[in-house]
């Protein structure tokens, strides 16, 4: 990642890139999920060409800070990240999660500044794509404009899900959901969907669902004696995902 205020630092500022954080889209696992091309290896080499990569993000350290100029957006490589904007009352709200292959930063490309903040909550590797770089690139590759598309409409979704989630009456409907979230996620990137680890505190999953950490412990304690979870700390098993479904009240 480069150094332009668009990326900062809760300590310092990212150090220029070195040899050894640079990760070819050849080899990347995960390369066909947050940007796919059914393109030839030439015209993969012209995405890669303007990815810029960094060190990575250590748990804590911001990528991007609400209210700065847009100029890029980021892919996660390995780790989470969260998002959250500032409230008026000077609080954090939590607007979503992100883990490896999923695209972030696309909320500043309305009006040209970030909406909201992201940091990261383990040490995480971030693939930086300048957006004006990105769009040039776009306009000669139809496969690559489309998945910009595609992006911006699963971020739509994300958006709906978390107004979703606020609008249920129930803690056991939001935890469920955001738990089948996770698993869908997973399950994308080819891993499993029934057993993964939550990178995220619980009090992030309490001021995303507004929900007390209390409440959570609570759900997650009555979904376990219920076998519909094995919950460990932060690993988390589902048992009986067709009741975790039902427990989510959601139709598909």
């Amino acid at each position: 990642m480069s150094t332009h205020p668009a990326t900062l630092s809760v300590n310092e500022p990212f150090p220029p890139c070195h040899q050894e954080f640079q990760v070819s889209c050849h080899t990347c696992r995960l390369s066909r999920i947050c940007l796919p091309l059914a393109v030839n290896s030439g015209d993969l080499a012209r995405l890669e060409s303007i990815i810029e990569r960094s060190r990575p993000l250590q748990k804590g350290e911001l990528l991007y800070r609400e209210k700065t100029p847009f100029q890029s957006i980021y892919a996660v490589r390995s780790g989470a990240l969260k998002g959250f904007c500032g409230t008026r009352d000077g609080k954090e709200q939590v607007t979503g999660f992100y883990l490896p292959g999923e695209v972030l930063g696309m909320d500043g490309i309305s009006n040209g500044h970030h909406a909201s903040s992201a940091l990261a909550l383990e040490t995480s590797a971030i693939c930086e794509i300048p957006f004006d770089s990105l769009q040039r690139l776009s306009a000669s590759l139809p496969g690559l404009q489309r998945h910009l598309f595609q992006l911006m409409s699963r971020e739509i979704t994300e958006d709906q899900l978390l107004i979703t989630l606020l609008g249920k009456n129930t803690a056991e409907e939001r935890v469920a959901t955001l738990l089948l979230s996770i698993s869908r996620r997973n399950a994308r990137r080819q891993l499993s969907a029934s057993q993964f680890r939550l990178p995220m505190s619980r009090v992030d999953i309490g001021n995303y669902l507004g929900l007390t950490v209390e409440t959570i412990s609570r759900v997650f304690s009555r979904l376990q004696k219920n076998g519909v979870l094995r919950v460990d700390n932060k690993e988390i098993e589902i048992l009986d995902p067709e009741t975790l479904q039902r427990a989510a009240n959601l139709a598909c």
